[in-house]
């Protein structure tokens, strides 16, 4: 992707503009909580104007400890399960619909490296959330790449988990 930061762009701003319109039409509301991405999400769904209308609010809880006291993920969970995997996604996910009052919400959580694999848990391993009014999933996610290019593959995905949950949604 380093040779791709247009093609990244381009489909980050469609994804966007069509979470957008989607959430806008059918009155939903939207926060995130990025670990991985630092914040590169919400900058995404600001950058395209009307985002004020659905997107409340976002957390960048990177340590443990905001993780934690920002989000409500449990230290039982980040102690047995760790700070990357499924049950914290999850955690991180519905911490932040319950600080944001959304009706939808998005985390993210992984390793981008150079640091910080394990065997159990290498480089590019990403749990990616989405809790809405209806339900909640994850997904674990591989990616292959620098520490920039898994970050936007990440962001990317989000948005797409978010416009699938929004599509989804029965307007009325």
């Amino acid at each position: 992707m380093s040779g791709n930061s247009s093609t990244f762009q381009d489909r980050s701003d469609e994804l966007v503009r069509s979470i957008s319109q989607t959430m806008t039409e059918k009155q939903l509301t939207l926060s995130t909580a990025e670990s991985i991405t630092g914040g590169l999400i919400g900058a995404l769904l600001v950058s395209v104007p009307g985002a004020s209308s659905y997107f409340k609010g976002g957390v960048t809880a990177y340590s443990n400890e905001s993780k934690e006291k920002v989000l409500g993920v449990r230290r039982r969970t980040l102690t047995s399960r760790g700070a990357v995997s499924k049950e914290t996604a999850i955690e991180m996910a519905y911490g932040a619909r319950r600080l944001f009052e959304t009706s939808m919400s998005v985390a993210c959580t992984g390793i981008a490296g150079p640091s910080g694999q394990t065997d159990a848990k290498p480089i590019g391993l990403v749990y990616v959330a989405i809790v809405t009014d209806a339900d909640s999933s994850v997904i674990e996610k591989r990616y292959e790449g620098e520490r920039e290019e898994i970050r936007k593959m990440t962001a990317v995905d989000c948005l797409k988990l978010v416009l699938d949950a929004a599509q989804r949604v029965k307007q009325g």
